[in-house]
């Protein structure tokens, strides 16, 4: 048999490496595999060193570098075609660029586990059951004892096969397990990638107010188009994605949604099923890892016409792509902080013009990058300025801690404002983003404070766990009875946590439901839903917890929001604190009257006349963010300059900051400081130690992308080649959130 050409083939393989691996294709693979030859795009199990592992073909040559009789040959290829489109796995090479990661490891993160170890994408098609012959003889009444059984097996009479997603809505999974260990019904897989057009929707759409349809109207669905939808909370965002994937679905096309946090998958998945009645798949860390194989390869297949899923689903190949929705756009949760450092909510846009379609990027509180682009005409600006329906914006009012009692981190207005929304029977919203019982621990008698050992940290007090914890390393130890420095008896709580409020309101509201939301408190399945039943059943309660809670969430019932410290965002060294403190004061304000009764919003400051909170309550989050976008371009900070970190870190301080000065005179040779290109460091991070090892930063400004890029490349190749990057941890962070 001939051999097809070219027969050398470049993998890239998971490693630390930024190059490529040149491999023989043996003719045994062409006589294995007749129909195709090894596509770029395809698996390869390869010898690497002393061991077999998956790679992915990158390129495909007749020629190499190396001598070709050295070459090692693949071991088998394990796909016939391509894991993912061209335009995909082209958009894939390019984020492994752009953001300085090798391209073996940059890839491989972007597949679903499975199929990194070599898996096979599983069968096609969606679950059905369906009656076996036992269930289709089976009596009218021969299940009168268990009548929820009975009646789906009379359901299942009526038609050949029902997809599992639709029973699941009347049927609970115990009655489908039962029905099988019996043998009267069956699952099976059954191919389905065709909708009908007539049959999309299990619920009418809602009517849109005047804004909500101009802005609607105004997405057009045909080719590239990147839409900023600016929607005060409560403008019925949410509706306008719903309506717009309508339009997608009924042009034969799929949907992908991008959301921040696995916590808002339970409510916007219920929405979504509501609404559609088509195949929709979820994608988040929390699945298992077949159930995320399966997932992906719905939504490659086209069986899924709607894919939802948190930062990494932004790297699922779609079928038939028709639209991009990337809700809450301004979340930091978009942007990978370790590893392949992408931002997907970045490499959604690009994705979307690569693929020609539209994308909608949504937000009641948008980026300054996005409003940016919108001023520059990159962007189309939609902008909803009232809520939908009936409900009107809170209004807003400020607590002065300076001369106000407090206990538990609560004023006595505050805890009037409490009460009283409950005896009126609604529920109240208390915002307090420190998680524990309280920041620290320290000995009355002579001063001493419980710190972390390997971090420049204060250990967390955790009432309920009887445990100090480090929040940055998970570092743990029993709350000791004694100083240990000492041996004094009062150890004092200082300071406020989720658990010391929640214990203080339910001493005031004893027959009151309180209810904690942090990441202690949700750690177990179905605890956020819990959270929600609760919530929606509209009884009196008060939520206390995170961000968790200010992130998209509905609660109907709230009409009181309390933010027990505003502070927190006022003085940090990082340029982003002051738009994140916005963000967030606004996302948890906006929780509050988005039903039929009127919102309030009690804030705790000790700083009431601080200008930026001043502009914040009194002329919204708009006027404030056109404010930090003026001083942005005055100081010269992205998104009017573009920024990189090169971070490293040690169990040797010297060493890491050791390491970024070779780092900076390598940079300076490559291109010499100048107006177009600036360096500051290195300096330790802001957290220096932790988990035991010292952290550095070198920070590098450029007027251009292309200036940038070009320099850490060549930046890159040489620290990886210098023997001293093998003592440190280092990494490139390109367009940093967090510095």
């Amino acid at each position: 048999m001939a051999k097809c050409k070219p027969y050398i083939v470049r993998v890239a393989v998971p490693s630390p490496l930024r190059r490529l691996f040149d491999y023989l294709v043996p003719d045994t693979v062409f006589q294995e595999n007749t129909d195709h030859c090894a596509e770029v795009g395809c698996r390869v199990a390869v010898t690497f060193g002393r061991r077999e592992v998956i790679g992915l073909i990158i390129e495909k040559s007749t020629t190499s570098d190396f001598d070709i009789e050295k070459l090692k040959p693949i071991n088998r290829l394990m796909d016939s075609t391509p894991l993912v489109p061209d335009q995909l796995f082209d958009l894939f090479g390019w984020a492994a660029n752009y953001y300085q990661y090798p391209m073996g490891d940059a890839l491989f993160s972007t597949l679903p586990v499975l199929l990194r170890k070599g898996e096979s994408l599983p069968k096609l098609g969606t679950r059905h059951w369906r009656l076996t012959q036992k269930g289709k003889g089976l009596g009218k009444d021969s299940l009168k004892r268990a009548p929820s059984q009975q009646a789906l097996v009379e359901q299942l009479k009526t038609t050949d096969a029902v997809a599992d997603l639709v029973l699941s809505k009347d049927f609970s999974r115990a009655i489908l397990t039962s029905l099988e260990q019996k043998e009267l019904i069956e699952c099976f897989q059954k191919n389905n990638t065709e909708i009908s057009v007539s049959n999309i929707l299990n619920q009418d759409a809602l009517k849109l107010h005047d804004s909500q349809q101009s802005a609607l109207d105004s997405i057009e669905q045909h080719s590239f188009k990147c839409y900023l939808l600016d929607g005060v909370t409560g403008s019925g965002k949410t509706e306008i994605y719903l309506q717009a994937i309508e339009k997608t679905l009924r042009y034969g096309r799929q949907a992908l949604v991008l959301i921040p946090e696995i916590s808002l998958t339970p409510q916007t998945e219920k929405r979504f099923r509501d609404r559609f009645n088509v195949p929709i798949v979820t994608l988040h860390s929390g699945l298992t890892d077949k159930n995320r194989l399966a997932a992906w390869t719905s939504a490659k297949t086209g069986e899924a016409r709607i894919i939802l899923g948190t930062r990494s689903a932004v790297f699922t190949p779609l079928c038939q792509p028709g639209l991009i929705i990337v809700d809450e756009e301004h979340d930091q949760s978009y942007k990978q902080h370790e590893g392949f450092r992408y931002s997907a909510r970045d490499l959604a846009v690009i994705r979307a013009r690569r693929e020609n379609i539209s994308i909608i990027l949504g937000s009641a509180t948008p980026s300054i990058e996005s409003l940016n682009n919108c001023a520059a005409d990159r962007y189309q600006h939609l902008v909803l300025t009232d809520r939908a329906g009936k409900a009107v914006q809170p209004t807003w009012s400020i607590v002065d801690l300076k001369i106000e009692q407090c206990e538990a981190g609560i004023a006595a207005s505050t805890l009037a404002n409490i009460r009283q929304t409950i005896e009126q029977g609604q529920q109240v919203l208390v915002f307090l983003n420190r998680r524990g019982f309280a920041p620290a621990i320290i000995c009355h008698q002579c001063g001493w404070s419980g710190e972390c050992h390997h971090c420049d940290s204060r250990l967390t007090v955790h009432r309920a766990r009887g445990r100090l914890v480090c929040h940055h390393c998970d570092y743990q130890q029993r709350i000791p009875h004694l100083c240990p420095n000492c041996q004094g008896q009062e150890l004092i709580s200082v300071g406020e946590g989720t658990e010391r409020s929640e214990a203080h309101l339910e001493k005031c509201f004893p027959n009151t439901k309180i209810l904690r939301v942090d990441r202690d408190s949700t750690r177990k399945k179905g605890a956020m839903q819990a959270v929600f039943d609760v919530a929606d059943s509209g009884e009196p309660c008060i939520l206390i917890g995170t961000q968790m809670l200010a992130k998209g969430h509905h609660f109907a019932n709230v009409t009181l929001v309390a933010v027990l410290d505003a502070d927190s965002g006022l003085f940090s060294p990082d340029f982003r604190s002051h738009e994140r403190m916005g963000q967030l004061l606004t996302q948890v304000a906006g929780r509050s009257g988005r039903g039929d009764l009127p919102g309030k919003v009690v804030i705790q400051t000790h700083q009431p006349q601080h200008p930026l909170l001043e502009i914040l309550i009194n002329k919204g989050y708009g006027f404030f963010a056109q404010q930090l976008m003026s001083e942005r371009r005055i100081t010269q900070l992205p998104p009017f300059r573009h920024m990189a970190l090169i971070r490293a870190e040690s169990d040797r301080a010297n060493e890491a900051e050791s390491f970024l000065r070779l780092a900076r005179s390598i940079a300076e040779r490559i291109s010499p400081p100048s107006p177009l290109v600036t360096y500051l460091g290195p300096l330790p991070a802001m957290l220096e130690k932790r988990a035991g090892r010292f952290r550095f930063v070198l920070q590098i400004n450029a007027s251009k992308r292309s200036l940038l890029q070009s320099l850490l490349s060549a930046l890159a190749l040489t620290l990886e080649e210098h023997k001293d990057s093998r003592r440190v941890r280092w990494s490139i962070d390109v367009d940093p959130q967090e510095i």
